[in-house]
Parts: C-alpha cells; structure tokens; sequence
C-alpha cells in the first residue's frame, strides 16, 4: 500500500509559480506509474500530468502543456509538479496519485487508473 501526502499549495498572483510535491511512504515507490490531477469548485476531477517509473516519460494536459513541469525521485519516494506562468483557471485542489498500470504514459489520464489518492493541496491563483 502507498500512502500519498501532497504539499506546496497556495495563492499565488497570476503569472507566477509554485512546486507542488507529493511523498510516498513504502518502498515499491517506484513500482508505481504517478500522475496528478486537480479538481476546481464545481467541476469533476481533470488529468493534468503523468510520469512513469522511471521519470523517464511523461505526459500532460493540453491546457498545462509547456507551463507545467512532472518529475519524480525514486530514492527520495516524491513526485513533484512545477508550474509556471499560473492563470486563474489553474486554481483547484490538486491531488497527486498512484497507478498499478505500467501501460504507456501517454495512456494513463484516466482517474479510474490510479489506486491511491492524496489529500490534495489547494493551489488558488488571482488574477
């Protein structure tokens, strides 16, 4: 079992940045496909970005694509979310999570494949 504990959220002026990071407690850290995903008031759960094993691919939202960097650290066990140039519509909770599936990452964007959740941490952007 992995247990996922999410940090790094915050208000943050449009235009800036923050680095979300996600640790993984056990030791098959990096048996386990992440991703991240986040969930805005009023809307369901979206897929914003995936990273195999090995950290060695990775996949993203359209709408995250070129301002948000995933990247993991095996020996650490942590899986981080670099955002840059944040846009009011970036505010949400986010929540990283793990996956069994060892499919493509480009495949992985689907919640239903992931297996543990964090708690998420709230990232809230001002215009």
């Amino acid at each position: 079992q992995v247990q996922l504990v999410e940090s790094g959220g915050g208000l943050v002026q449009a235009g800036g940045s923050l680095r979300l990071s996600c640790a993984a407690s056990g030791r098959t850290f990096s048996t386990y496909g992440m991703g991240w995903f986040r969930q805005a008031p009023g809307k369901e759960r979206e897929f914003v970005a995936a990273i195999n094993l090995s950290g060695g691919s990775t996949y993203y939202a359209d709408s995250v694509k070129g301002r948000f960097t995933i990247s993991r650290d095996n020996a650490k066990n942590t899986v981080d979310l670099q955002m840059n140039n944040l846009k009011p519509e970036d505010t949400a909770v986010y929540f990283c999570a793990a996956t069994r599936s060892w499919s493509p990452v480009a495949t992985l964007s689907r919640s239903s494949q992931y297996v543990y959740w964090g708690q998420g941490t709230r990232v809230t952007v001002s215009s």
